[in-house]
């Protein structure tokens, strides 16, 4: 716990001095759809935002925390002779996961959602003026949920590999795992449907995955044994 408060107090000092940049970047580099305008309507409101980008990093860092920590009990509970050499390929699995996440968002969902979003509200003959908190929220909300989304083949890995859960468990409460990542899914997406199934489903099938490769490898088997 008190690793997890550190990473997250940890981003939210580095998120907060370069919150400024990340915005200045956010709204220069093509996102915004044409005839969008973006406007403050709070004098708090940008000092705020950058409170909210330190605490998504927070929160991003915060998982890591989580992940090098399934690691090493993972690599524990297999009796592995260098524990830490689980934690360094869990460490690069979940950044070239991250990185994966970051792509599918950055290049496919977020230009799709807004200009989609955008060319609704200019058909039903609506002034498209967007707050600076919702634009950036939207998109760093879109980047946060896939990268953390797409952790989901690793943390059920690791979940498995360690004995925190078995395989059977696991295959019993698979729709009730498939229901919490609509809910989190809805939690991390912006608020509508189309947001909500593109960010959700290819976490479920990430998971999915992670069972077969489970099941073709056979490595959770020692440890439930």
């Amino acid at each position: 716990m008190k690793l997890i408060v550190f990473f997250f107090l940890l981003g939210l000092v580095l998120g907060i001095p370069v919150a400024h940049r990340v915005v200045e970047w956010l709204l220069n580099v093509g996102l915004l759809p044409d005839d969008v305008n973006i406007i403050i309507l709070t004098p708090v409101e940008f000092i705020m935002l950058q409170v909210k980008v330190g605490a998504w990093l927070g929160a991003g860092f915060a998982i890591l925390a989580l992940l090098i920590d399934a690691a090493w009990q993972s690599g524990l509970a297999k009796k592995t002779p260098r524990p830490a050499r689980t934690v360094i390929i869990t460490t690069i699995l979940a950044i070239l996961l991250t990185a994966a996440g970051l792509i599918y968002s950055w290049y496919l969902l977020t230009p799709m959602l807004l200009e989609y979003l955008a060319t609704d509200a200019q058909a039903a003959g609506l002034s498209t003026e967007w707050r600076l908190s919702s634009f950036i929220g939207f998109i760093v909300s879109l980047c946060l949920a896939c990268a953390i989304g797409f952790q989901a083949p690793l943390i059920t890995l690791l979940s498995l590999q360690s004995g925190a859960i078995d395989r059977e468990t696991l295959l019993e409460f698979r729709r009730h795992i498939w229901f919490i990542t609509f809910v989190l899914g809805a939690a991390f997406s912006p608020p509508d449907p189309l947001s909500l199934f593109l960010v959700a489903i290819p976490i479920i099938l990430l998971f999915e995955a992670a069972l077969i490769w489970d099941n073709f490898t056979g490595e959770s088997t020692g440890v439930n044994s």
